[in-house]
């Protein structure tokens, strides 16, 4: 893969993924390895010289799949027994998750763990004998090097091969029953009748018990390190906290507890960059101090969203700045022309982990002088021998600024307004060094998730420039990211390729549609989200086990069919398609889509306490549903007026997630139940309804808080 030129220097030839699309295999594109990627060359390849496949699964922000690649990827020795005995291929994770998803279960099942970098090896037939996550090029901490694992699997290959075989099925028919939500004694119908006996708020109870138990009381979020911000869980707590006559008040208490220390604890802590905005993806220690510093676009969507909703529950200014700083970060540094969002930047710069963002007590002194120097670094604790590695320091705030503030006798609003103008000078200084990689692949899940999250922020501070944003990052989704076709409206998963979406990138693509449709009254939002969701019951149904599977049914045949059980980093297919069907039934009246989630809920019933941590948004789903949504009808007058909008936004004005809210324009015809025989009443006029019987109209803002004052 090298060739020598210019007075013997070696130069490095380009491999097969050096055309790909995908940044994380680009960045493997000059490796000795023969690398392919995932597709029908390599397969075949395989099947005809019946040869194991070395699969190799990463993205890349993937701090260890870079170590993995300098250590073993780069190194030649390695490449020649990767190139003699196998045919290779890399996988992005992010593009192909159903690949992940099924070969990531199979780790798991043979290691216990997972993560990435991940190695399998496959059989011809794509069915999983061996793999593991990390492999060092040298024996280390018990582990084996990556070459003695090379070799070790070819010469079980070439000497044991029908044993291989004979394990691979078995582990293959084990992914298969694992993916099943059923058992295979019952009937589905059976099994819908048990799953209901579960949808009630004793199922919240139980979940919200199993998630006080895991609460770190002192530095807020769950279990210890590595700690992950958990989203969906602090979610759960916010909606489930309101529910007096369910939940004992000595619960609800409990609730807040979790909410105000964990939201506290990670904006002051160093997983959320104090001076650019935005959060990195997990924090390696239990004080939410160093972090892993690579930062995804979808932590910083769900937790602005999850900023937002706190600052809506409890006023906390703090909060609504920090999910202010996270929209301003992204904005500014994943950002596209078009519209979308880029998906992530790397840990590493010059070829060290969190480089870009520490900082010593000497350079700030040097940036911002000497007195606002030592202030801001006792500040956000830069001492002389530092918190990382080489005497640096990742900034972080002591305490929450409220009481940082009090302690300096100075109101809220001036310590802040300093911290911003000596952050921002340290940040312009930042900007000058070499910057970490950018992904800059345009995920439809994940940035719609990210348009949701500026759609929230417009509805709670009415800053006109948010709408501006999003309302262009969805006129290029509806561009560049759906498609038409004999089956009707489908998606794609990437900007800029052929990939089919996935049942996550429907369920969040119609959830922004929603949201889109509660700020703006072109009729288009609605009328797509309903297209959208007919296509997932045509293409992503199971009809025989129930649910829905991750791929459609006309995807590339794998090994297993996948489903998206389960919460994590990101929500799963399944819960984000379950909302988006109960949002849409409650706008709609459409009764295959409440039906559709009220089945995804039963199917899962009994999961959702016995995993509640794994099911949180799913928890919210039924959450949802059991509170018994307002359906908001908005009637806009003909002509825009500003003051029209202001009453539009006072909706928003407090915490109320089990609502559903349409807007349309005075004298344009709309289909849904919920605009028959609405009209505005000289200007603004906001229909509450419940189960399609709607109060009287209210015009003014006074009699609006009025009404919100129950909900």
């Amino acid at each position: 893969m090298e060739k020598l030129e210019n007075k013997g220097k070696k130069v490095k030839k380009p491999n097969r993924l050096a055309g790909e699309a995908s940044t994380y295999l680009k960045q493997h594109a000059l490796n000795p390895v023969d690398w392919f990627p995932w597709g029908e060359e390599a397969l075949q390849k395989a099947r005809l010289e019946e040869k194991p496949i070395l699969l190799s699964v990463g993205y890349a922000a993937c701090h260890w799949c870079h170590v993995m690649e300098h250590e073993s990827f780069e190194d030649d020795e390695t490449a020649e027994i990767m190139n003699q005995g196998f045919v290779n291929i890399k996988v992005d994770r992010e593009e192909r998750t159903d690949i992940d998803e099924i070969y990531m279960k199979a780790v798991q099942v043979m290691t216990g763990h997972g993560g990435w970098p991940m190695t399998v090896f496959l059989t011809p037939e794509l069915k999983p004998f061996f793999g593991g996550t990390y492999f060092p090029p040298v024996e280390r901490h018990g582990m084996p090097s990556f070459k003695r694992v090379l070799k070790q699997v070819l010469v079980a290959w070439q000497n044991n091969r029908e044993d291989l075989a004979a394990s691979a099925e078995e582990l293959t028919e084990h992914l298969r029953l694992m993916d099943r939500v059923k058992s295979a004694e019952n009937s589905l119908t059976d099994h819908l009748k048990v799953g209901d006996d579960y949808l009630n708020y004793g199922t919240i109870s139980s979940a919200l018990e199993k998630l006080l138990r895991n609460f770190d009381s002192t530095y807020g979020g769950f279990g210890g390190a590595p700690k992950f911000p958990h989203s969906f869980a602090i979610e759960l707590c916010m909606r489930a906290q309101d529910r007096v006559s369910q939940v004992q008040d000595s619960r609800k208490r409990e609730c807040l507890t979790l909410v105000e220390k964990t939201l506290d604890g990670m904006a002051i802590g160093g997983i959320h960059d104090q001076i650019g905005g935005g959060f990195a993806r997990y924090s390696v220690d239990r004080k939410w101090l160093i972090p892993h510093f690579e930062k995804m676009l979808y932590d910083n969507a769900l937790l602005a969203r999850t900023y937002l909703d706190g600052y809506q529950l409890k006023g906390n200014r703090f909060w609504l700045h920090t999910a202010e700083r996270i929209l301003s970060f992204v904005d500014r540094e994943l950002g596209t022309e078009l519209g979308g969002f880029y998906s992530s930047l790397d840990a590493d710069s010059e070829g060290e982990e969190g480089k870009f963002y520490v900082f010593t007590r000497e350079e700030l002194k040097a940036i911002l002088g000497e007195r606002d120097g030592l202030w801001f670094a006792d500040l956000m604790g830069v001492s002389e021998s530092g918190n990382f590695e080489h005497g640096t320091s990742v900034l972080h705030f002591q305490k929450p600024p409220q009481m940082l503030a009090k302690e300096r006798d100075m109101k809220y609003e001036d310590f802040m307004q300093r911290v911003i103008e000596l952050g921002d000078k340290v940040l312009a200084e930042r900007e000058k060094r070499v910057r970490p990689g950018r992904d800059e692949k345009v995920l439809t899940s994940w940035n719609a998730l990210m348009f949701s999250a500026f759609i929230q922020a417009y509805q709670v501070t009415g800053k006109a420039e948010y709408r501006r944003r999003v309302e262009k990052g969805m006129r290029f989704m509806l561009e560049h990211l759906l498609v038409q076709d004999k089956t009707g409206k489908r998606l794609l998963r990437v900007y800029g390729s052929k990939l089919p979406g996935y049942l996550d990138d429907y369920g969040a693509v119609i959830q922004a549609l929603l949201d889109m449709a509660s700020i703006d009254a072109d009729e288009v939002w609605l009328k797509t989200a309903v297209e959208l969701a007919d296509s997932v019951l045509a293409l992503f149904a199971d009809t025989e086990e129930g649910g829905f599977y991750y791929t459609a049914k006309d995807h590339e045949t794998l090994i297993v069919r996948p489903r998206s059980h389960f919460d994590g980093s990101v929500p799963s297919g399944t819960s984000s398609t379950c909302m988006a069907f109960l949002r849409l039934a409650k706008l709609t009246n459409l009764s295959r889509f409440a039906q559709a989630a009220d089945d995804v809920l039963k199917l899962y019933g009994p999961n959702l306490t016995r995993l509640s941590d794994q099911f949180a948004n799913l928890i919210c789903c039924l959450d949802f549903k059991l509170s018994q949504p307002k359906e908001i009808a908005v009637v806009l007058p003909a002509k825009e007026r500003k003051a029209d909008e202001e009453l539009l936004l006072a909706l928003y004005k407090n915490y109320s997630p089990s609502k559903v809210v349409a807007v349309k324009r005075d004298g344009v015809q709309s289909e849904l139940d919920l605009f028959k025989g609405r009209e505005a009443k000289g200007g603004t006029t906001i229909f509450v309804c419940q189960n399609f019987t709607c109060q009287a109209p209210i015009a003014d803002a006074k009699a609006l808080a009025e009404e919100m004052k129950n909900w």
